[in-house]
């Protein structure tokens, strides 16, 4: 890779790509770990999800959507149940959440993590048993522990001192008892981007392991007697493939266990490791299958119980990229294609950083392939972008597209269920793009597309 002075999205130039892209034999082919299971080329050439054509779907609800495949997210959701049975499997609802989905993971038999007060109002809205959500988030409000615990949700991950004194306030008022998990920062430093690597020292979430912070929130709130100590939470990160993270993170949460035990003589009776298990983006990713993540989790804990002389907790998992990310593909219409001086080939599309912003923000990784037809044109590399007034404004980095790409052409962006819509944002005023859940060869609209209309309510002056 040759150093570029305006940065790291400069720095490959040229027709080369980074070194894990390879030209692909034939440009219209789909790998198939990046896509939705039930997406494939259809007889016209055009991409079917579920039996349906693309170009309808283009047709009816408009560019750019994100469009799910609902069977493959209740299959993944089906699949970390199955591998799973004896823990609890929390979808972590950062990642993607409305109320089909809420009703999609509660029929699949999973748990549901919210972390803001919006989050809980869509899981009751929705029809969520409270019992069976955890509340997340390291500076919840007053009102927010209120409409929690006055609904009832079945756990609540306290995430500072403040937080603790709050809760045991509503508790004392109310004459209840919430179950209550300490979020420990375990000092793990994951594999992974800066921004999504949760469980090192400096950073804003739990209470640090290694300064004693954690021992004394869990102290704390057992010598109170008024909050029920079900146990420890530790989450080191997101889209993580190496385990040896998540055995470090156990060790020593555990060993606080032990700790706890020993000098009050309580053995706390549930476990959290969190999630962030990582999904093919491209084809550089290999991640685990659920059972194969079960199975190392469980040979981890299992051995470090037996190290440390504890019965194993009951254990509770949050996959939400996992499950939501490969799902969903988000479909484009093609503006312009512009080569630049031999450069680089630059094909814009109508959505961009709006409705994906982890390129811009994580430095992400995405596939691409022309969705409408085949083309029997050479592979060219290209680079997707959108259409704000950003240089930084990418889609897709690097991709084989086929040469003969052009304005009107649909492409699809494979991975795209987990930290697009939800973190999409109203840049230049474009109005968010709607969810399309298909299934069984129907498609319905879960999430409507934003209007002009509901950019100008807002705007009260």
């Amino acid at each position: 890779m040759r150093a570029h002075e305006a940065g790291a999205l400069h720095g490959d130039i040229g027709n080369r790509g980074p070194a894990w892209l390879r030209t692909p034999v034939d440009v219209n082919d789909l790998v198939p770990q990046l896509w939705p299971r039930n997406v494939a080329r259809g007889a016209g050439g055009a991409l079917q999800v579920a039996g349906l054509d693309v170009r309808d779907l283009a047709a009816e609800f408009g560019t750019p959507v994100y469009v799910l495949d609902e069977d493959d997210l209740r299959a993944r959701a089906r699949e970390f149940r199955d591998a799973f049975p004896d823990a609890d499997v929390y979808y972590a609802g950062k990642a993607f959440l409305c109320r089909a989905v809420v009703r999609m993971i509660a029929e699949e038999g999973l748990f549901l993590d919210v972390c803001t007060g919006g989050e809980l109002a869509t899981a009751l809205s929705a029809g969520m048993e409270p019992a069976r959500i955890g509340f997340h988030g390291n500076n919840k409000s007053v009102a927010e522990l209120t409409r929690a615990v006055d609904a009832g949700v079945g756990r609540i991950i306290v995430d500072s001192f403040a937080e603790i004194d709050r809760l045991t306030a509503l508790a004392r008022e109310r004459g209840v008892r919430p179950k209550v998990l300490v979020r420990v920062t375990v000092g793990v430093e994951a594999h992974t981007h800066e921004f999504i690597a949760t469980a090192h020292e400096d950073q804003k979430f739990g209470f640090s392991l290694a300064g004693g912070a954690a021992a004394a929130a869990a102290f704390k709130i057992l010598d109170e007697g008024v909050l029920e100590l079900r146990g420890l939470h530790s989450h080191i990160g997101s889209q993580i493939f190496d385990a040896s993270g998540f055995e470090v993170s156990a060790r020593r949460v555990l060993a606080l266990q032990a700790q706890i035990r020993d000098a009050r003589g309580v053995e706390l009776p549930e476990l959290d490791l969190g999630g962030g298990f990582g999904i093919a983006y491209t084809t550089q990713d290999d991640p685990a299958a659920p059972h194969e993540l079960a199975k190392r989790l469980r040979k981890i804990v299992d051995g470090e119980c037996a190290a440390e002389n504890l019965a194993v907790p009951h254990l509770s998992i949050e996959p939400g990229r996992a499950i939501v990310g490969p799902a969903v593909f988000t479909l484009y219409e093609v503006g312009t294609v512009k080569d630049v001086d031999g450069i680089r080939t630059y094909v814009s599309v109508d959505g961009g950083m709006s409705d994906n912003i982890r390129t811009a923000l994580y430095d992400a990784s995405y596939s691409a392939t022309v969705a409408n037809r085949v083309s029997g044109a050479e592979p060219m590399l290209a680079r997707v972008v959108g259409k704000h007034c950003e240089s930084g404004d990418i889609v897709v980095k690097d991709e084989f597209l086929p040469a003969d790409v052009q304005p009107g052409d649909l492409v699809a962006v494979p991975g795209t269920g987990a930290y697009c819509r939800s973190m999409a944002s109203n840049y230049n005023h474009v109005p968010r793009p709607p969810v399309v859940a298909v299934r069984d060869g129907r498609a319905r609209l879960i999430v409507r597309r934003e209007t002009e209309d509901d950019l100008l309510a807002l705007d009260v002056g």
